[in-house]
């Protein structure tokens, strides 16, 4: 007779396959130890643009389930998640957005991307969302990021990250962009700070709870959108103006 010893508890392996490609299952043990190692390397370092993707992944599955309601709730929002459009020189041609007329959605986005240094094909893929419904909402979430900057009036510098950070805090409730906005102004220097809390900081809050969800506009089709028409119509309030600052973060 068989006997299994007392204390060993033998289960199953059960291999799952990839949901996506590129998809990693982790539990959520597994979760929590990436989203609390990932935050802190977040916090002290917000350049690592690995770390900040890899909290949003890791602690975002309330939220990324809270944005997909919302725009199942909306017509247009309904028809991107059918859709699952892309923003990356893949599905969209980069030089003939260049070449649209000044001022339209198209034309900035471009002028906005070279003055910045930075590129669509820029964003990580998404790895370690379970969902893959939920996957793609948190890839449109990367891909717009660079349109919310846009619309928002909003640099790329520490200031108009937590700007941004703000607005997408109130409007998806991720916990990366709500710790982001919460404690990037602690790395602001003093006149920057200053600058946040007068005008930017309330600008954003208006912004985040005001204005219409980024996650439900189909940019795909306003390209050739004046780029002022579409503030107006997604409920933008007036952007204030952002002083060239030498000394963004604390010292």
């Amino acid at each position: 007779m068989y006997y299994r010893p007392i204390g060993v508890l033998e289960e199953p392996v059960i291999e799952s396959k990839p949901a996506y490609d590129g998809h990693i299952q982790t539990t959520k043990f597994q979760k929590f130890l990436l989203g609390m190692g990932s935050g802190i390397l977040a916090l002290t370092n917000p350049k690592r643009g690995d770390m900040v993707a890899l909290m949003g992944e890791s602690t975002g599955e309330c939220s990324l389930k809270y944005m997909q309601s919302c725009m199942s709730n909306d017509p247009t929002g309904r028809r991107i998640l059918a859709d699952q459009p892309r923003i990356n020189s893949a599905t969209v041609d980069l030089d003939e957005l260049a070449k649209l007329p000044e001022g339209t959605l198209g034309h900035e986005y471009i002028r906005f991307l070279n003055e910045n240094g930075i590129h669509p094909d820029d964003r990580l893929p998404v790895e370690f969302v379970d969902d893959p419904s939920l996957a793609y909402v948190m890839t449109r979430y990367r891909e717009i990021h660079d349109l919310v900057h846009l619309l928002c009036g909003m640099p790329t510098n520490m200031l108009g990250e937590v700007v941004v950070k703000v607005v997408e805090g109130l409007q998806t409730r991720l916990p990366m962009c709500v710790l982001g906005g919460l404690g990037g102004p602690i790395r602001l220097g003093p006149k920057h700070r200053n600058i946040y809390f007068t005008t930017h900081f309330p600008f954003a809050v208006q912004t985040g709870l005001k204005a219409k969800s980024f996650f439900n506009v189909y940019f795909e089709e306003e390209w050739e959108t004046d780029l002022e028409e579409l503030r107006n119509r997604l409920n933008i309030p007036k952007i204030p103006q952002t002083p060239k600052l030498k000394n963004v973060h604390k010292t």
